[in-house]
């Protein structure tokens, strides 16, 4: 069957796809053409999260994305160098400040890393997360947004699926919605992360599509 794209970077060009922009943009990243990979570095103290339990407000993550009101599958392999506490490195979707949605692992030096998602409604932001033995290989990510829900899933191959999320979106019918890749450094800085793609693919309506 084949596939119809919304994106489909590699990483391969002499610069990013005209499609995607940075929000906060990080002060070091680069194409690395050997490798057909984006490099990035991420800078101190950034993050993303909203208001519930720590009583802090972040919004300041690099966050490259590109812009869609389709349905669809965005799908990443990374790795990243974690240097510090909660150091993240993944995929987002994102409406507003507001509502937006987050998966990595967050890595906990002194303990076993946390695998999880954070879905951001209405202001306030909840972390749904699962242990995670997590040796500094690749990892895959996908999340799957069909009309108001979305589905966040992982791999380690690429090829055998986990679900991680399911989670409800406020926000209006055939919204607008950035969607791309993530990394931030919430207690310290320089975290190297390597992306090898960012793909996203556009869905029907069908929720059965997400366990495709």
């Amino acid at each position: 069957m084949k596939n119809n794209w919304i994106l489909n970077e590699k990483f391969a060009g002499d610069g990013l796809s005209e499609m995607l922009e940075w929000r906060c943009e990080p002060e070091k990243w680069f194409l690395d053409k050997a490798s057909t990979q984006l490099v990035l570095v991420t800078d101190k103290e950034t993050d993303y999260w909203q208001k519930t339990h720590y009583g802090f407000q972040a919004d300041n993550g690099h966050f490259l994305y590109t812009k869609t009101s389709k349905n669809f599958r965005m799908t990443t392999k990374v790795k990243a160098s974690p240097r510090s506490k909660y150091d993240q490195a993944g995929l987002m979707i994102r409406f507003s400040k507001n509502v937006w949605v987050k998966t990595s692992l967050e890595y906990i030096p002194d303990g076993i890393s946390k695998l999880g998602a954070v879905v951001t409604n209405r202001g306030y932001s909840d972390w749904s997360t699962q242990y995670a033995d997590y040796n500094g290989g690749h990892i895959y990510y996908r999340i799957s947004k069909i009309e108001q829900n979305c589905y966040v899933d992982f791999s380690w191959d690429g090829e055998n699926w986990s679900q991680i999320r399911i989670a409800h979106l406020d926000i209006p019918e055939h919204a607008t919605i950035l969607a791309g890749l993530y990394a931030c450094s919430p207690q310290g800085e320089d975290q190297e992360v390597r992306f090898d793609f960012l793909t996203i693919e556009e869905l029907g309506d069908d929720p059965a599509v997400a366990y495709i």
